[in-house]
C-alpha cells in the first residue's frame, strides 16, 4: 500500500466544491472516479481543503492510498488522459504513510480576484468578481493590514461547518491593482468558511467609507458578523499556494 499525493489545478465553475456530496458532481469525486479506472479499486482522495462551489485553485494538494504500481512520474499523465479539461495533474509524489493533506498543511493562501472596471469583462466572467464602482486600492490595504496576526476570526466567517475554535493566524494580508484588476492575497495557518471573502467584502467596504481601517480591530474582537462586510461572490477566489515539509512541500513549491 502506498500514500501517493497530488498537484493538480482546478477551474471550479463546472463543480459543486471540492467535497463529495450526494447529489451534485464536486472535483473530489471527478477525481476518485479517475483513480478508480486507473488503480482498478476504490480510492478516497484527502483534499487539503474544501473549496466552495465555483471557486478555483491554482495549486491544490491531495493524497490517496492505493496498491498501484503505476509509477508516481507516470500517474499524472495516465489521469490527464481522462480527466475532463478543468482539471489536470501536474505531478506526483511518494508520501510518508502518515502524510495527509489538510492536516500536514503548515500555510495557504488564497487570492481574491476583483475586475474594477464600468465595463465587464466577459472573459473573467467565472474568475473575477465584477465591480463597476470605483474602489481605492490604498485604503483597502491599510484595512487589510488589520487583519494581521493571530486573532479570533468570528466576524469574518459563515456559518456552515463546525470548528473547535474561531482563532487563526494571518501572515500577510496585502491588496495591489493592476490596471482594472485589484488582487487580495491572504496566507494563513488555516481558514474559517467564507472568510477570506468576507474579507473581501469588509475591504471593500472600507473603500466605499462605510468602516474605517481602524476599526477592523474592535469589529473583531466583537466576534459579530453582522458588523463587518458581505460574502463577496465565489469566482473570483483562488487557492493559489500550499506550504508542506518534506517531499510534497517540494512538489507543491518548484
Amino acid at each position: 500500500m502506498r500514500n501517493i499525493a497530488l498537484r493538480l489545478s482546478y477551474d471550479g465553475t463546472g463543480y459543486h466544491g471540492w467535497q463529495v456530496q450526494k447529489t451534485e458532481v464536486t472535483v473530489a469525486e471527478t477525481i476518485e472516479q479517475v483513480l478508480k479506472k486507473l488503480c482498478g479499486e476504490e480510492v478516497h482522495v484527502i483534499g487539503c481543503g474544501r473549496t466552495d462551489a465555483g471557486v478555483h485553485a491554482l495549486r491544490y494538494c491531495a493524497n490517496f492510498r492505493s496498491r498501484t504500481k503505476i509509477p508516481c512520474d507516470k500517474l499524472p499523465l495516465a489521469m490527464n488522459a481522462l480527466l475532463p479539461r478543468d482539471i489536470a495533474v501536474s505531478a506526483a509524489v511518494e508520501a510518508p504513510w502518515e502524510f495527509n493533506a489538510i492536516l500536514s498543511c503548515e500555510k495557504k493562501e488564497y487570492i481574491y480576484r476583483i475586475c474594477n472596471s464600468r465595463v465587464k469583462d466577459p472573459f473573467l466572467r467565472d474568475r473575477a468578481w465584477f465591480y463597476p464602482k470605483p474602489l481605492d486600492a490604498e485604503i483597502m490595504d491599510r484595512a487589510a493590514k488589520a487583519f494581521v496576526g493571530t486573532h479570533d476570526f468570528k466576524a469574518v466567517r459563515s456559518v456552515g461547518t463546525e470548528t473547535k475554535t474561531t482563532v487563526r493566524t494571518i501572515h500577510w494580508c496585502n491588496v495591489s491593482r493592476s490596471g482594472n484588476e485589484i488582487c487580495i492575497a491572504v496566507c494563513a495557518d488555516g481558514f474559517l468558511y467564507n472568510m477570506v471573502r468576507a474579507i473581501t467584502g469588509t475591504l471593500v467596504y472600507a473603500s466605499e467609507g462605510k468602516l474605517l481601517p481602524e476599526e477592523i480591530p474592535s469589529l473583531l474582537e466583537t466576534g459579530d458578523r453582522r458588523l463587518t462586510g458581505p460574502t463577496a461572490p465565489p469566482q473570483g477566489l483562488f487557492l493559489n499556494r500550499i506550504w508542506y515539509p518534506g517531499a510534497v512541500g517540494e512538489m507543491m513549491q518548484d
